[in-house]
């Protein structure tokens, strides 16, 4: 499993974590989507916002090893502004590519892309 130095543990303040230290002894979790609903949680968004930056501020727009990212926080964002890199994607691989899909995730986080 890569783990990717530099990047953030989790959102300052809270519990919600970005990052695993190691890999899940019964199997990788897959990744899914997760329904983001309106009546969300303000830190539940901000966690959002703030793990896209951190993602955005490390890869850009090039395709990226999961890695050591959190199967949870990832769900929240994957298939609308995380994406696959390829099309021989399995959810349940810590080698699985994926890419930002910038287009959307400005719509969705405009903050996180101004200048």
């Amino acid at each position: 499993m890569l783990k990717h130095r530099g990047f953030p543990g989790r959102l300052p303040g809270t519990d919600f974590q970005f990052v695993i230290r190691r890999p899940n002894p019964k199997g990788v979790t897959p990744l899914v989507r997760r329904e983001r609903y309106r009546d969300r949680k303000a830190v539940d968004r901000m966690a959002d916002r703030v793990f896209l930056a951190a993602l955005w501020d490390h890869f850009a727009d090039q395709p990226f090893e999961r890695g050591n990212l959190d199967a949870g926080r990832l769900s929240w964002l994957f298939g609308r502004e995380v994406v696959p890199a390829e099309d021989t994607f399995d959810p349940a691989s810590y080698e699985a590519l994926l890419v930002i899909k910038e287009d959307v995730a400005r719509a969705s986080f405009p903050e996180v892309f101004e200048e």
